[in-house]
């Protein structure tokens, strides 16, 4: 299916540019939501669905947040766990595509949502063996699947020494790397994992799977609501905005069509890059327009009463749950304006 060109219509309009913004919006989401009814993966009914994304890549939907699954002669990777209550279900889901070993888990961000599932999906891999052993290290030698990371993960879900830590050992990542990247050859493909390190927090990386030419974003992209920004752990507006810049830098589109690089969100359907400089586009002009209302030296609460998100509320607000527009103004504007 071709795409449209939403702008052209929306300037082709004899109207006001005012009126042609919020035709352009009406539009988009008119559109978007015709693609999300034809092409929606997401599920509440207690399940976790296994969809075949391309290449050696899979998506997990109804675990908790989207669990990306890459299997091949090599064993299993997973990026994300999902919840702690759906681990049985996500290694059932994992088993029906493949019944080699899962031999690496890379966590994307710290929320259980996305790592509840640690503990016992990594305890049911196992890890490759090097150097002269031969074959793999059983779990009866207490081996487990590799967890990687970026440090910031390990930081926050371990402890200082003589503290509880807020997440059981078992959970943690066994591998951190500090660099922008992290790279890694497995079931003959190159993957790198890219840290952004001010996203919703600052632990937060995204997967991109060179050969099948798939992302996965983590909770840098997702498309059911605004984006998360944890202030306390290092999030900021301008870091999510950098990781949704790197996914379309790297993603390449088929010509004038939907597909090419897909890209597997946080939360929500399945998308390709032209879904990315959508909520790209919208975060930039959310972004834009509180900077605008920091700069006039308003106070948070004027902000929030001048409705900075309205044009985007019907498809991305939320007034109840765990993040709220009201939530996602608060984050915006704190990490644009510091010291208030």
């Amino acid at each position: 299916m071709s795409r449209v060109n939403l702008g052209k219509i929306a300037a082709s309009c004899s109207v006001p540019a005012v009126t042609r913004l919020a035709l352009l919006a009406v539009l988009s989401l008119g559109f978007a939501c015709g693609a999300t009814s034809t092409r929606a993966q997401s599920s509440n009914d207690g399940q976790v669905h296994v969809l075949h994304v391309q290449g050696n890549v899979y998506m997990l939907v109804g675990g908790g947040a989207n669990i990306t699954v890459q299997a091949g002669d090599s064993g299993v990777l997973l990026v994300d766990t999902g919840t702690e209550a759906m681990a049985d279900k996500v290694l059932a889901a994992v088993r029906s595509i493949s019944d080699k070993p899962i031999r690496y888990i890379i966590d994307t961000t710290l929320d259980t949502e996305h790592t509840g599932g640690n503990e016992k999906i990594a305890k049911a891999g196992s890890t490759i063996a090097g150097g002269n052993v031969v074959g793999d290290i059983g779990a009866s030698a207490g081996n487990q699947a590799a967890v990687l990371a970026a440090q910031g993960i390990l930081d926050r879900m371990s402890a200082p020494t003589g503290k509880q830590s807020p997440r059981p050992q078992g959970a943690w990542p066994t591998e951190t790397f500090t660099t922008p990247e992290r790279k890694i050859f497995f079931n003959g493909e190159g993957i790198e994992i890219i840290h952004q390190p001010a996203a919703r927090t600052d632990g937060d990386s995204m997967v991109f799977f060179r050969r099948s030419d798939v992302i996965s974003a983590g909770d840098i992209f997702w498309t059911t609501g605004y984006p998360v920004i944890e202030v306390d752990k290092g999030g900021t507006i301008q870091g999510v905005l950098d990781g949704l810049n790197r996914i379309i830098e790297i993603a390449i589109p088929v010509d004038v069509q939907e597909g090419g690089t897909m890209v597997i969100p946080g939360h929500g359907r399945l998308c390709d890059v032209a879904d990315v400089v959508f909520y790209q586009e919208m975060v930039t002009i959310i972004r834009n327009r509180i900077q605008d209302m920091v700069n006039k030296g308003m106070t948070l609460e004027q902000v929030k009463a001048a409705r900075p998100t309205q044009d985007y509320d019907v498809r991305y607000g939320a007034t109840t749950g765990p993040w709220t527009t009201d939530m996602f103004i608060e984050a915006v504007y704190k990490t644009l304006n510091p010291k208030k």
